[in-house]
């Protein structure tokens, strides 16, 4: 399920969806806010432009508001319904896990977008520029 070749790898892994090889982010680590959104101008491997024409990305915060959303209600559901908490305590709870996993939606929208238009090619994959 998880193996290179599949767009679920790119997406959670932010490797460049061409060929899989490399980051697609200049800091792999998404908790640093400063750094979180930097992406390489090309990937070294497969030379694909990340940025495919100007404002690109902008496109991904759809997908954010989607996963935003996804998990708000995941969020909710879980703590409303399955630990029996009040209003309040379920909002705090959307609210935190909003927080918490903020920096992987940021990532994880960008990866999606991007995803939806470029495609694995194992032979990208296999030759070095």
């Amino acid at each position: 399920m998880l193996k290179k070749g599949s767009k679920l790898y790119s997406i959670l892994t932010g490797t460049c969806p061409k060929c899989q090889n490399e980051s697609m982010y200049l800091e792999k680590n998404p908790f640093q806010l400063t750094k979180i959104l930097k992406i390489k101008e090309n990937c070294s491997h497969c030379g694909l432009r990340y940025q495919i024409e100007p404002s690109f990305f902008y496109g991904a915060m759809y997908v954010s508001y989607g996963l935003n959303v996804a998990l708000g209600i995941a969020a909710f559901i879980v703590s409303f319904i399955f630990f029996k908490t009040n209003l309040k305590i379920a909002f705090a709870a959307i609210i935190i896990t909003l927080v918490v996993t903020f920096p992987f939606v940021l990532r994880w929208s960008r990866n999606i977008y991007i995803n939806m238009f470029i495609s694995y090619d194992p032979n990208a994959a296999t030759k070095k520029n």
